[in-house]
């Protein structure tokens, strides 16, 4: 993108860990990627498809398991860069004031008192929070706490200040806020760092802040979109080309990715593809809210009236189209045939409908299922489920593909779950057994 001599290059950096059968999980698909001075890079893309990773790995946080990071053309081999980051968790120390939080990380670095303090409250007074020096984090708002999340990152003077979604914790309008004073420092070269890379979940915040966006695609993480915000800040959010560049962005995410996978890899990858964190309530409620719609819907203008955001509306959307409910192409989403079906038909029917979709196109449900048939008791612990998921995720992804596992199958009416003794039961075994 720029032919500025990069501050950070990636070269073919990868992350996969293997597992115990020795297959190896891919993480991070081979990928390249640079940061240059004077830009804003925002890397974009739905939840747990691997941008903290990437960025821990830019940061020097995390060695890639394959592949190089350069510093200046120069390899790191565990060398700290240059670099700070803002986390979306403020994570202050709550012990310590404003004014020490700050000043923390130049202690770390052998910084003496007096410069310190000079350093800490020249950057405090940047971000606005002179007159809170001495006040504790327990007395402070989100949007304060986040503020000096800043100050601590930008009082080392960082050459490259790196953003893990540091607005996500926060509500729509402090976060509006935050994101207009991080601009304006920036554009008024106000605070000392020469480039800013940012992790984000949220489209309009990319399209607002960024120079440029790279759209990170997952199953592996890799990535799908790079290029660059030719728009002048500050922006107009409702101006047609800031528009454009929303809905390109709900396309690309939306696009299907199966040429980044060979042909050989599909099968297995296939085996091991997570279930979206989607609820069937949610599901349903988009196949009825598509079909009040005569069949279909722009995507990006869906998540506006609904004000969802992207990590809300996709993995829903996601979800709908795996079950054969909906296809999505241009960034539209339209119901399938079925789709349709599900959206007429009653609460029972509907039940039908999902079981069979799910246990023809979900191969995790109906290995459940043919696991519990195979018992006399038709009944089997929850643990022995979770043994296999942790062989193919770690272990709060496991655990979370078995959850949304148990929301799908019980609303399928495919198998009961008791809590108390933590087993799962056939359904219609489970009706047997009542009656």
């Amino acid at each position: 993108m720029s032919h500025l001599e990069p501050i950070i290059e990636a070269k073919a950096v990868e992350q996969f860990y293997v597992q115990q059968d020795g297959h190896r999980t891919q993480i991070l698909a081979p990928t390249s990627i640079s940061i240059a001075p004077g830009k804003i890079v925002a890397l974009l893309g739905a939840s747990g498809c691997g941008k903290s990773t990437l960025l821990r790995i830019l940061s020097g946080l995390a060695r890639p398991a394959a592949g190089e990071v350069l510093w200046h053309g120069q390899a790191l081999n565990g060398r700290s860069p240059n670099v700070a980051i803002v986390f979306q968790s403020f994570a202050l120390f709550p012990w310590l004031s404003v004014i020490e939080n700050v000043e923390a990380p130049l202690k770390a670095r052998g910084v003496g008192a007096f410069e310190r303090r000079k350093r800490a409250l020249r950057i405090l007074d940047t971000v606005g929070l002179d007159g809170f020096e001495k006040a504790y984090p327990k007395e402070l708002s989100g949007g304060m706490k986040q503020r000096v999340g800043f100050a601590r990152g930008l009082v080392v003077e960082p050459e490259v200040l790196f953003m893990d979604e540091p607005f996500s914790a926060l509500d729509v309008l402090t976060a509006e806020t935050l994101r207009g004073e991080l601009l304006e420092l920036w554009t008024s070269r106000k605070i000392p760092t020469n480039a800013i890379f940012m992790v984000t979940h949220n489209i309009e915040e990319a399209v607002e802040l960024a120079d440029r966006i790279i759209v990170l695609a997952h199953r592996p993480a890799h990535i799908h979109d790079d290029f660059d915000v030719s728009l002048a800040h500050p922006r107009d959010r409702k101006s047609p080309r800031f528009l454009e560049l929303v809905d390109h962005v709900y396309k690309v995410l939306t696009l299907p990715d199966e040429a980044h996978v060979l042909p050989s890899e599909r099968p297995e990858r296939e085996k091991h593809a997570p279930l979206p964190h989607a609820r069937p309530g949610g599901i349903a409620g988009l196949v009825e809210i598509l079909g009040d719609r005569g069949g279909a819907d722009d995507l990006y203008h869906l998540a506006e009236e609904l004000v969802m955001e992207l990590d809300d509306l996709l993995p829903i959307v996601e979800a709908a189209t795996l079950l054969g409910l909906v296809e999505v192409a241009e960034g539209d989403a339209r119901l399938t045939p079925t789709g349709r079906s599900f959206a007429d038909a009653g609460i029972e029917q509907r039940k039908l409908i999902f079981r069979e979709a799910a246990l023809e196109r979900v191969s995790l449900l109906r290995h459940i299922q043919s696991a519990l048939r195979s018992k006399a008791d038709h009944a089997l612990p929850a643990e022995f489920f979770r043994d296999i998921l942790d062989e193919r995720f770690d272990a709060q992804q496991a655990e979370r593909q078995f959850q949304t596992a148990l929301d799908w199958g019980r609303y399928a009416e495919i198998f009961e779950y008791e809590p108390a003794t933590d087993r799962l039961t056939l359904h219609d075994a489970a009706l047997a057994g009542a009656a």
